[in-house]
């Protein structure tokens, strides 16, 4: 028998899913949706969330929690909570999962708040100016630059994606190794400026200056080219490489990079002479 809520299997006569302590008395699949052929992530459903995301340019999302419904964030990323929310400090999937999160810019630790009480809120800001975008993962994995995790439900799973090819690890703009989110839920993760979403149809492909890729659905290919013509790469202020993303898949695309931005007011930052 598999819970609706987070697909997990249970044995017969469990009160409650051993995965994700939702009541399962009315919510298991039955045989007759497993017997006609229904693959399980098809019917499965990610818990329904209540948050707000507010603040303009300098954003943060309010989430409201009930009893035994929790969130998880890196350390340090909670800004305010109810009392009748606890925070439990740990590795969120064990040690090997904990390292892969370090190499993809997260922390080795992460906070996981769960609520003993109704409409709780806890609010997570963002650590710079730009936007928050809620994504459902559960539709398909998504690929994130580094350091864009935010928090999420504790059904959506944080891991490593290693990009292919030696011109998009290099190139790219982002590196060898990116953020991947899947399992089920919803996710939150940080976009350096404005934000533009783009679905690309098959074969379909879009050049991006590096660093500006913010995230893209894992069926979408990620590669750098080299910029061509020699006027272009030495006056063009490109650089020498772009982002290319060939569809299908949905991609998020951010109007400022963070480095670039650091880069950019360097001259202006006082010095000691």
């Amino acid at each position: 028998m598999f819970c609706k809520k987070c697909n997990a299997p249970n044995k017969e006569g469990n009160r409650f899913c051993t995965s994700c302590g939702s009541p399962i008395d009315d919510n298991l699949g039955t045989d007759n949706e497993l017997s006609a052929g229904i693959p399980v992530n098809q019917f499965s459903q990610s818990k329904s969330l209540n948050y707000k995301i507010f603040g303009g340019s300098f954003p943060a999302v309010s989430i409201r929690l009930n009893p035994n419904e929790s969130i998880y964030t890196q350390s340090g990323g909670m800004t305010w909570m109810d009392t009748g929310i606890s925070m439990d400090t740990n590795m969120h999937g064990g040690f090997m999962k904990g390292i892969g999160r370090m190499f993809s810019g997260e922390s080795l630790f992460m906070a996981t708040y769960t609520s003993h009480a109704p409409n709780q809120e806890i609010v997570i800001a963002s650590t710079f100016p730009g936007c928050i975008l809620d994504i459902d993962v559960g539709r398909c994995p998504i690929i994130a630059q580094k350091s864009a995790f935010l928090c999420a439900q504790t059904t959506v799973e944080i891991g490593t994606y290693i990009a292919r090819g030696l011109k998009a690890g290099l190139f790219g703009g982002e590196g060898f190794i990116l953020q991947r989110l899947s399992g089920t839920g919803i996710a939150f993760i940080e976009i350096d400026g404005s934000l533009v979403e783009r679905t690309l149809g098959p074969g379909e492909a879009i050049k991006v200056d590096t660093g500006n890729v913010a995230a893209f659905e894992e069926t979408v290919q990620y590669q750098a080219e080299m910029v061509k013509g020699f006027k272009n790469i030495l006056f063009g202020g490109e650089g020498l490489f772009l982002t290319t993303l060939t569809g299908p898949g949905k991609v998020w695309l951010q109007t400022m990079s963070m480095p670039e931005f650091a880069k950019s007011i360097i001259p202006f930052l006082p010095s000691s002479r």
